[in-house]
């Protein structure tokens, strides 16, 4: 092209669909996002509703997504907790857009069958099984199984489930029995009040390395002795908690009693400072999903003592 031809080519523009797309803030205003924050919750009504006897068979979401200003439901930013009733002689079929899924049964037995996997279980095992496939969940008896799942993660993210070969993890199963057998060697240890808790942590062969269960989810079940307390403490992951045995006992979050109800679910909001009581006759015992997965990696758990 000659310099003659190259002058009568109009200049280009430099404003496009894509630079007024382009939005700019500055120090004063770009720090002062606010999001509603996780609030301190016990629900109730939708563990009645799960032991209900005329309750069908079917999920029940602990959804506070409209708290929370979330456009999918939502426990907490990042997890999912439900109820599922599955009546004795029927089936419940799941496939949720998560890359885990946690499972403990409240209440009856029956099995789990995927693509490749069956999973018979009873009351008091938990299970994990990786997302990204559809499970059938068969109840020989009435059944309450508690779900837990990133759903909100992979939402905010804009992710599908993983597909076969990037799963996250394997099926693994923790049985009733085993998990009683590790509180009790938990409880002979005679340092174990000078730990973050009576808490047997869950992992599987693949997760070994991060003695976690999940990339981001961390799944726990603590006890606490007949007069016993765990001293106040904090840490930035949100705690989902289930109570699986309880008579007399109860937290205080940031300064508020949340008394624990046989088989509920109640929330302990990030960063809040909370303690735990047991003023009951028999050992407590709660189970625990926490998105802790994702502080570790991050560096940013942040447990501490706070007396």
């Amino acid at each position: 092209m000659t310099a003659t031809a190259a002058a009568k080519l109009a200049p280009l523009s430099r404003n496009t669909k894509y630079t007024e797309r382009a939005r700019y803030f500055d120090s004063s205003n770009a720090f002062a996002i606010k999001y509603p924050a996780v609030p301190r919750q016990i629900f109730l009504g939708e563990r009645d509703h799960a032991f209900a006897p005329d309750t069908a068979t079917g999920l029940i979401d602990l959804d506070l997504s409209a708290v929370l200003e979330l456009e999918y439901p939502a426990t907490t930013p990042l997890i999912l907790a439900r109820y599922a009733r599955i009546r004795a002689g029927e089936s419940l079929s799941t496939a949720f857009c998560s890359s885990g899924e946690i499972y403990y049964v409240i209440q009856g037995h029956g099995r789990t069958v995927g693509p490749d996997d069956r999973i018979d279980w009873n009351e008091g095992d938990s299970i994990f099984l990786p997302g990204g496939q559809t499970w059938t969940h068969a109840a020989e008896a009435d059944s309450v199984l508690w779900i837990v799942t990133n759903e909100p993660q992979m939402a905010f993210l804009g992710l599908e489930s993983p597909p076969p070969g990037r799963r996250a993890g394997e099926p693994v199963q923790f049985l009733a029995e085993q998990i009683d057998a590790q509180l009790e060697i938990l409880h002979r240890n005679p340092g174990a009040e000078d730990t973050p808790g009576y808490a047997v942590v869950f992992s599987s062969e693949s997760m070994e390395a991060k003695k976690n269960i999940h990339n981001t989810l961390t799944l726990a079940m603590n006890s606490l002795p007949a007069g016993q307390v765990q001293r106040p403490h904090h840490h930035n992951s949100v705690a989902v908690t289930l109570c699986v045995a309880s008579e007399g006992g109860y937290s205080i979050v940031a300064g508020e009693r949340i008394d624990w109800s046989p088989h509920a679910v109640f929330v302990t909001p990030p960063g809040e400072v909370h303690s735990h009581h047991n003023e009951g006759p028999v050992l407590a015992k709660y189970l625990i999903v926490q998105d802790g997965g994702i502080h570790y990696h991050c560096r940013t758990m942040g447990f501490t003592f706070d007396t």
